[in-house]
């Protein structure tokens, strides 16, 4: 008897369709995102919108991970609100926690040592004022242990598809870019493990940056105490 189709299935079959049929996002060098294997791939942040845009118009499941917030509501709103995360293939992460949070790069080196693509912000948190602030290293650490390539990928618009505040998506025109995968492999051999992750980590922020074309920050984008 064949078993009865996964939330992910379903969501996965209507989701996208519909999503693109009604934003008709501008997506260019999809081609540039494997088809199977391990890749990471790595954004600039905007918008709450962006890990559903990025699943939307990219033809694998990539996984992401939520605030645990969002998988521990109660009542049938909590159970529909759980359904729709886990549906699209996220991951809780207590991002208060320290050790949670660390935890987490376990998670994403579990997912890509399943041959699956894990989708990660460098910034770590949305850009409150449009800049493209410094990259947090945990992109590198990943790359250079998993041995996986990644994707830089350039969003623009997603801050008008749902600003910040915003409780539901809006009508607004999507732009998606996908850069030549970076393969950290046997390019650092030698350097300081800490040094290694500082240079492919600016690498791929300056990919992204030449995607999204944002103007760059000089440091890093801190969480607001109530984001």
């Amino acid at each position: 008897m064949p078993s009865a189709p996964s939330v992910y299935g379903v969501l996965a079959s209507v989701v996208p369709p519909l999503a693109r049929a009604v934003w008709r996002p501008t997506v260019t060098g999809l081609h540039h995102v494997p088809p199977t294997g391990p890749v990471i791939l790595a954004s600039n942040h905007l918008s709450f919108a962006d890990s559903v845009v990025i699943p939307v118009v990219v033809p694998r499941k990539v996984v992401f991970l939520a605030k645990s917030d969002y998988f521990t509501g109660t009542g049938v709103r909590g159970r529909l609100q759980r359904a729709w995360f886990e549906g699209l293939g996220m991951l809780p992460v207590d991002r208060d926690d320290t050790r949670a949070a660390m935890a987490s790069l376990d998670t994403a080196l579990d997912v890509l040592a399943r041959g699956e693509a894990f989708g990660i912000y460098p910034e770590g948190t949305r850009s409150r004022d449009g800049r493209l602030h410094r990259g947090r290293t945990g992109v590198a650490h990943l790359a250079l242990t998993a041995g996986a390539p990644i994707v830089p990928v350039g969003l623009r618009g997603t801050e008008r598809l749902q600003p910040v505040g915003a409780r539901l998506p809006r009508l607004a025109h999507v732009d998606v870019a996908f850069g030549e995968p970076i393969d950290p492999r046997g390019r650092y051999d030698g350097l300081p493990l800490g040094r290694a992750r500082r240079l492919l980590t600016d690498e791929v922020m300056a990919a992204v940056q030449r995607l999204s074309g944002q103007e760059v920050a000089d440091g890093y984008n801190e969480r607001p105490a109530d984001a």
